[in-house]
């Protein structure tokens, strides 16, 4: 299930919004100022973070090994003081951890279902299990995890309603490089509509802490947009919709052509 649903182009797009809601938590905001990573190359950033995460997904054992310890090691050296909250952060911290992880895992699977198509309950459940393996390589143990996958959309909405997260300097940064930083030449056709899409599907509530303005008219321009995804991905050509990480290991994976 992770390969089925992490190899579609349209899921990276709900990175945008997990990145949204991650940001959104003012002791993992707090690891993000530490570094200053959004501030000095945010694009280099994001694009090494998507890589590193679909080398999780569909790398070897090895090279998926080695790039959980990367980020580990990073991790690691990232805690200290907040000074917005005056708490303590540390990017090893399960409960910082647990929200990183459940803010991609739905977001992931809410793009999957807006611009591919439905999955079953069984399907969502099998998805959740399975990321179970990529939030261990990350230091997160499973059984800090929800143990279900509607366990986990309760456990993000149980947060968003808590009122633990903020709107602060990183938020922002995050929020103003989403919708209008300046984008690489690569992805400026299609960042249009991730932007719409990212603000459209988050939380009203969340939109509200950013003070992300939304409407009628943009709603229905992500609807259109959405369905004309459902109805024309199907169709578009392989190497369109599916990314390079997961072409690769699909043909790593599969038995040689018999010799004629």
């Amino acid at each position: 299930m992770m390969w089925r649903v992490n190899k579609e182009v349209t899921t990276l797009f709900g990175g945008a919004r997990a990145l949204l809601m991650q940001a959104a938590h003012p002791l993992v905001a707090a690891g993000a100022r530490q570094t200053g990573a959004y501030r000095r190359h945010p694009w280099a950033r994001l694009i090494r973070t998507a890589t590193m995460q679909s080398q999780l997904t569909f790398g070897t054992r090895r090279s998926a090994l080695e790039v959980a310890d990367r980020i580990n090691r990073l991790h690691a050296v990232i805690k200290g003081i907040d000074p917005v909250t005056g708490e303590w952060y540390d990017a090893l911290d399960y409960d910082q951890l647990l929200w990183v992880h459940a803010a991609l895992e739905v977001s992931v699977l809410d793009f999957y279902r807006l611009t591919i198509g439905e999955l079953t309950p069984d399907e969502l459940e099998r998805y959740h299990r399975e990321n179970l393996t990529a939030a261990e390589m990350l230091l997160l143990p499973r059984w800090y995890v929800p143990g279900t996958y509607r366990s986990t959309r309760r456990y993000v909405e149980d947060i968003i309603g808590s009122g633990r997260l903020l709107r602060t300097d990183v938020a922002d940064e995050v929020s103003n490089l989403i919708v209008s930083g300046a984008v690489p030449t690569r992805i400026k056709p299609l960042w249009a509509f991730v932007s719409l899409a990212a603000i459209g599907t988050l939380d009203p509530r969340l939109r509200h802490l950013y003070g992300l303005s939304w409407s009628p008219v943009k709603a229905t321009a992500l609807d259109w947009n959405l369905a004309a995804m459902r109805r024309g991905l199907p169709l578009a050509p392989r190497r369109l919709r599916t990314i390079s990480p997961a072409r690769w290991a699909e043909a790593l994976a599969s038995p040689p052509h018999a010799i004629r």
